[in-house]
């Protein structure tokens, strides 16, 4: 099973052709398609022909419910708070970043984040994808000493142990690979990753 994961695509068309060429299975766009909301459609002519092979989270920059009406509208598969089981895998989706000092469309306090990831605690083995990263890693850090991420994503990843955890959000730490535990995590950014279970 190839499952393609990108981020933060913000209107680069001509990127979001080149990681939706790949391959795959399954597609996750894990947040931020688009920059404050706009040009969705213009997403969806190039996103169309995946259909339901897609599954879509709203980054910070698209609201929840904008995504939910652009999975449907479109055919795709809203990721949002949902958990899908393929093959014995268990995908776990989250979207919304935590809170950031720009008020975007789609941000949760750290209780929220906490309250909503504690729906997929126990999914084993389990894929877990959220457009935050966690705190204090190398998914998050924007230059020495500053990080973004999310401490509640971080204590959830800590405790349940995902297989794998695929974030996005901060831009400058795209393409960074740690280890959280026995979890194996990645910021994929703009230029995606397949995976292959």
């Amino acid at each position: 099973m190839r499952i393609q994961i990108f981020s933060d695509i913000h209107n680069d068309l001509k990127q979001l052709e080149r990681v939706a060429a790949v391959s795959a299975d399954i597609y996750i766009a894990a947040g931020d398609l688009v920059t404050w909301a706009r040009g969705l459609s213009d997403c969806a002519k190039v996103l169309k022909p995946l259909g339901e092979k897609l599954w879509v989270l709203p980054g910070n920059h698209e609201s929840a419910d904008q995504i939910a009406k652009f999975c449907e509208d479109y055919g795709f598969r809203n990721f949002h708070e949902q958990v899908f089981e393929v093959d014995g895998w268990h995908f776990a989706g989250l979207g919304y970043s935590n809170r950031t000092p720009f008020s975007t469309p789609g941000e949760f306090s750290e209780e929220q984040l906490a309250e909503r990831l504690g729906k997929f605690a126990g999914l084993s083995p389990m894929v877990l994808v959220c457009h935050a990263p966690p705190a204090e890693t190398g998914l998050d850090g924007v230059k020495p000493g500053e990080h973004f991420g999310s401490p509640k994503v971080r204590e959830f990843i800590e405790a349940e142990q995902p297989k794998y955890f695929f974030c996005g959000h901060i831009h400058e730490a795209a393409g960074n690979e740690t280890k959280i535990g026995k979890t194996t995590g990645r910021n994929v950014g703009k230029q995606g990753y397949l995976l292959e279970l």
